[in-house]
């Protein structure tokens, strides 16, 4: 099977899990992801190969969508081997999606422009007035408030703590989506980025002024 096959099959196969995904974590999400990558590979001269199907794949081992994330990872090691994917492009994409997760920040070093590339266009997604929308839709799916004047802001968190301790909406733009602008790693991601950040600024003053009422 060629490659532009393969990732056709691939793109079908995650819109057939994903589509009624209820976290922000949907196909449309994907979709955005696999576009943006695209886009960067192109700019940054990566291959395209491997940045389109793990963008395609990203969330598909996510312990934020499966239950059993070894059972998950195994799933898509069949999936890529049926496909007819090389082995060493295999491992290079099982690499890059197992490697790209913020998880309280902790995220390992990043050792190709692949898995940069990839890791700038989830992020990228995680910004901005999309970015706005899933965070919210994501702590409505959780049974998370938008706000709890009650809660500090987390700086320091192991995965576990930041996937399941106490926190809100508006928190989580404290705990994550505001350091993203920083952590970007391409140059392209860098510039789409400052806009995106500046607008989330925006919405929090006004949530505050209206939260006071």
């Amino acid at each position: 099977m060629n490659k532009q096959a393969i990732v056709a099959d691939t793109k079908q196969m995650v819109k057939d899990k994903l589509m009624n995904e209820g976290t922000g974590h949907d196909w449309y999400h994907i979709e955005r992801v696999w576009k943006m990558a695209s886009k960067l590979a192109d700019k940054e001269q990566a291959n395209s190969f491997i940045v389109e199907l793990a963008a395609l794949l990203h969330d598909l081992i996510d312990d934020k969508l499966v239950k059993d994330k070894g059972q998950a990872v195994q799933e898509v090691e069949y999936w890529l081997e049926g496909a007819g994917v090389s082995s060493s492009d295999a491992d290079r994409i099982m690499d890059i999606i197992q490697s790209i997760s913020f998880k309280g920040g902790n995220g390992r070093k990043l050792t190709s422009l692949e898995a940069q590339i990839v890791q700038d266009a989830d992020r990228l997604d995680a910004i901005g007035a999309i970015g706005i929308a899933r965070c919210f839709a994501y702590a409505g799916s959780k049974g998370n408030l938008l706000f709890d004047p009650e809660l500090s802001v987390r700086e320091e968190m192991t995965e576990k703590e930041y996937r399941e301790g106490p926190s809100s909406a508006v928190h989580h733009f404290y705990e994550k989506l505001l350091k993203l602008k920083e952590r970007m790693n391409t140059d392209t991601a860098k510039e789409l980025a400052e806009e995106r950040h500046a607008f989330m600024e925006d919405y929090l003053m006004q949530f505050f002024e209206e939260w006071e009422g």
